[in-house]
């Protein structure tokens, strides 16, 4: 979804374009813990900490919000709701394990067949009732029944039982890793049921923060306040206000960074990011994502219906040139699967190819002597990696007599473009909704009747059953559920040409240099998890 996906997904959101450690921020959690209040100054024997005023203000390039439900919210607005609502456990990519949310502890039994988690005492929602086992139930139950885009990781689920207040029990159809599952970045969110909605007035979440002002279109799109009844606590060095700017021009977010109105930029360019490096008053992070870029084949109708023509296309594109223009932003892929991920390839890397781009055009009855083969390609408008690739693959393809009309668009269009299935060329970015790589193969390469993310139409059985086979595979035999992702993504890209993989983003953040604590964490794309902040 991404900020493209959706943002993609961006890609959630533009990136969709569309996807912080819980620990960070000098609060210790014990598993299952929670943070204790400040020590008092008499304690400590300095001063007590100064209370903290400031709005933390986040400058997104693309609109926040696309969906308020917990239960359908599949794009950008994980960059808000992830603060809003919290889900039972929290991925932490360091160890690379779930960690507590408002489950303090769990079990499996049978198998991987059945589930137990006991739940935090003392949650509150932000409507004022108390978490419990019913509650959560309610909660997960509403989810799968509304099967929105990211319902799918419940659908191992067979039933759910509140045995007493405290515990929650789910017995399961398949084995499934449920407490990867429950940390997911979409519909793993535990929320009150009747605290929904859609107009972004209220929440229903457990979170440290809650909606103060929603204003769709508008420059400051959300604020958000602190919740005083947050579980955790609050200290007065914390954050307690946030706010997002949407700002489409990466230069204009970068000066508004310089004079300390914006707190946070998700990504500046390469040259932009190299400066901030050297500005004072500026911090820069960069971590390795789970977030790549899909360059998707309609492999249904119009010229990208020949195979040739795709694997053309996939030869055209100029890899290495494109990464090295990245400076480091964005490392080639090898696959679908990032490294990190169970499914990961190593030495798939794409190479270009120009003079076998033109053989397959040529044998398609397309290229130089031939009638020139016009495509038309969407991306996500105001995103300049996404820019680059598009300009070196229409220069790359001016050679062979292939003309790109490459649109740039905001993503809710360019999204409801592509399930119109009105384009032959689709750019968005993707990364998983857990960290699992089962994502990109059930949602963009699974045969759909109305596609969602699968916007190269791709239709094939035999596909389509080895993509059903992961999650109990993922629980059982790790090591052949390994081959089974191996050999999907050579039937994908190499047999179907459904996609090219240019590259994984590297996520290059920049921050004002008063922000304590942030730490990027790819399980949950772009968000910020500003309870673990201070100033």
């Amino acid at each position: 979804m991404h900020w493209h996906k959706r943002l993609a997904v961006a890609g959630v959101a533009g990136a969709v374009a569309l996807t912080a450690s819980a620990c960070a921020g000098g609060q210790v959690r014990g598993a299952g813990g929670t943070p204790g209040p400040s020590e008092s100054a008499a304690a400590t024997g300095g001063a007590a900490p100064k209370q903290n005023d400031a709005t933390f203000v986040y400058s997104p390039n693309l609109g926040v919000v696309t969906d308020w439900d917990p239960a359908t919210s599949y794009s950008n607005e994980i960059v808000a709701m992830s603060n809003i609502y919290e889900g039972l456990t929290r991925y932490n990519a360091e160890t690379k394990k779930p960690e507590p949310r408002l489950a303090t502890e769990w079990s499996s039994a049978k198998d991987g067949k059945e589930w137990t988690f006991k739940l935090r005492q003392g949650v509150k929602f932000h409507t004022g009732k108390p978490l419990d086992a019913e509650a959560a139930k309610k909660a997960i139950e509403r989810t799968i029944k509304m099967n929105g885009g990211p319902a799918y990781i419940w659908s191992a689920v067979d039933t759910i039982e509140a045995v007493d207040p405290a515990t929650l029990k789910f017995t399961l159809k398949y084995a499934t890793p449920l407490d990867l599952v429950s940390s997911a970045g979409y519909a793993a969110y535990i929320y009150d049921v009747d605290g929904v909605d859609k107009d972004g007035k209220k929440d229903g979440g457990t979170g440290p923060y809650t909606i103060d002002q929603w204003q769709k279109g508008k420059e400051t799109e959300l604020t958000l306040k602190a919740y005083e009844g947050y579980w955790g606590g609050w200290k007065p060095e914390q954050y307690k206000k946030v706010a997002f700017r949407v700002t489409p021009q990466l230069t204009t977010a970068w000066q508004l960074l310089q004079r300390g109105e914006v707190n946070f930029v998700q990504r500046l360019n390469p040259q932009l990011f190299e400066q901030a490096g050297m500005t004072q008053g500026v911090q820069v992070k960069q971590t390795p994502s789970f977030q790549n870029l899909l360059v998707l084949f309609n492999t249904e109708s119009g010229p990208t219906k020949s195979a040739e023509v795709r694997q053309a296309l996939q030869l055209a594109i100029d890899y290495d040139g494109l990464a090295a223009a990245l400076k480091g932003a964005g490392v080639k892929s090898s696959g679908l699967v990032p490294q990190g991920l169970l499914g990961h390839v190593a030495g798939m890397e794409p190479k270009q190819d120009l003079a076998k781009a033109q053989e397959l055009l040529q044998s398609a009855g397309y290229g130089p002597d031939n009638e020139e083969l016009k495509l038309k390609l969407t991306y996500a408008q105001g995103d300049d990696d996404q820019k680059l690739l598009v300009t070196l693959l229409s220069s790359a393809l001016k050679n062979v007599n292939v003309a790109v009309e490459a649109k740039p668009m905001a993503w809710e269009a360019q999204w409801d473009l592509g399930k119109k299935k009105g384009q032959d060329v689709f750019v968005m970015y993707w990364y998983p909704d857990y960290a699992d790589a089962y994502s990109w193969f059930l949602n963009v390469f699974r045969s759909k009747d109305q596609p969602e993310f699968n916007l190269s139409y791709l239709k094939d059985a035999e596909i389509d059953k080895a993509i059903d086979s992961l999650p109990e595979l993922t629980a059982t035999d790790q090591l052949k559920a390994d081959q089974v992702y191996a050999d999907l993504q050579k039937k994908i890209i190499q047999e179907k040409a459904a996609v090219a993989v240019p590259y994984v983003q590297t996520y290059q953040r920049a921050l004002t240099a008063d922000v304590k604590g942030y730490v990027d964490n790819p399980a949950y794309p772009n968000v910020v998890f500003f309870y673990d902040l201070s100033r």
